[in-house]
């Protein structure tokens, strides 16, 4: 033991000696210097590369299933829209029978007619691919309604204080009348139309919305990184956009997701009930609407089967991609 500190005390007075003579003559000043700091460089070094869309989009396509929902969705758009422009005479075409002129009823599955004719001799692959034309332009408008709306008066309602009043009482009185009555009430007092129906959907349809954003703006409102933002005085516009926002994309997807399906099964309901959009307006509802009464024939079912089909799958697509995009774009579930 007194051996291995013989040695270091040697090891010491070595070290000593050899920083005299290199550093003895040396002053303080020359000793020791301020390190440079490089504010930019230290700011470069502190960022992390995270981008919300980008993490956001990467979790989407992790799943197969969404992937899968999504692409049917893209070509549904796409086929509705290149089958409005390839075709050569209206949807609404009566076809008669070239050597008697009687019209085509009720004429099965063929190569000439894929979906059949109805009872007029209308061709109902034409029609079908018009009807949800029709139906996903007026759930797409409702559906961007309901959003806009909705976020709007959510985040006013959650973060606004002065106003909870006010938007607490506007939303009990609309969500006290029954949705229903307000399709029928809407459709039976303006004209029949595609405009009529997209302004009685959306006379509710951001109450729900309204309500999800702003029970999330109240419990996001008040945490730290908001008060530190308020406290710095950073502008309510950024606070919003930068801090409230990407907790909410998530929530608003979903609901637009939902509210694509659900006008689209109003427009089925309204039409059932004789006020939706006028015969000569294709749509999923009128089709579905007038292929009810055909159930009881099983010859002539095929004109119910079909747009029922096009209907599922275009409702449970827009479902499905909805969840999967809501939980993507949930910050939560990012990992940097």
């Amino acid at each position: 033991m007194a051996l291995y500190k013989s040695k270091q005390r040697v090891i010491e007075e070595n070290i000593s000696e050899t920083l005299a003579r290199e550093y003895g003559s040396l002053s303080e000043t020359e000793l020791f210097t301020f390190a440079e700091q490089d504010e930019a460089a230290a700011e470069y070094t502190a960022v992390s590369g995270y981008s919300y869309w980008k993490s956001t989009l990467r979790i989407f396509f992790k799943n197969r299933v969404a992937c899968f929902f999504f692409a049917v969705i893209i070509f549904v758009l796409l086929f509705t829209l290149i089958q409005a422009v390839s075709s050569r005479e209206p949807s609404t075409t009566i076809h008669n029978d070239p050597e008697t002129g009687i019209q085509i009823r009720n004429h099965q599955p063929d190569e000439r007619f894929r979906f059949g004719t109805n009872s007029i001799g209308q061709d109902l692959w034409a029609l079908t691919w018009h009807g949800t034309r029709t139906s996903l332009f007026i759930g797409l408008s409702v559906a961007c309604v309901d959003a806009l709306l909705g976020v709007i008066i959510g985040v006013l309602w959650g973060y606004a204080r002065k106003l909870d009043l006010l938007f607490t009482e506007l939303y009990n009185i609309v969500d006290n009348v029954p949705q229903t009555l307000v399709l029928i009430l809407v459709s039976y007092i303006l004209r029949p139309g595609i405009g009529t129906m997209i302004l009685a959907m959306c006379v509710t349809s951001w109450l729900s919305t309204a309500r999800f954003v702003r029970n999330m703006v109240m419990i996001i409102r008040d945490r730290d990184y908001n008060l530190a933002s308020r406290c710095l005085g950073t502008p309510l516009g950024r606070i919003i956009i930068k801090n409230l926002l990407p907790y909410l994309v998530s929530v608003i997807t979903m609901r637009m997701a939902m509210a694509i399906p659900a006008a689209i099964g109003n427009e089925v309901f309204v039409s059932y009930i004789g006020l939706g959009l006028p015969l000569a307006t294709p749509s999923l509802g009128n089709l579905i609407n007038s292929g009810i009464d055909k159930l009881l024939e099983p010859t002539l079912r095929y004109q119910l089967i079909f747009p029922t089909i096009v209907l599922s799958i275009v409702t449970i697509s827009f479902y499905i991609v909805g969840n999967a995009f809501a939980d993507a774009s949930d910050p939560r579930n990012h990992v940097v």
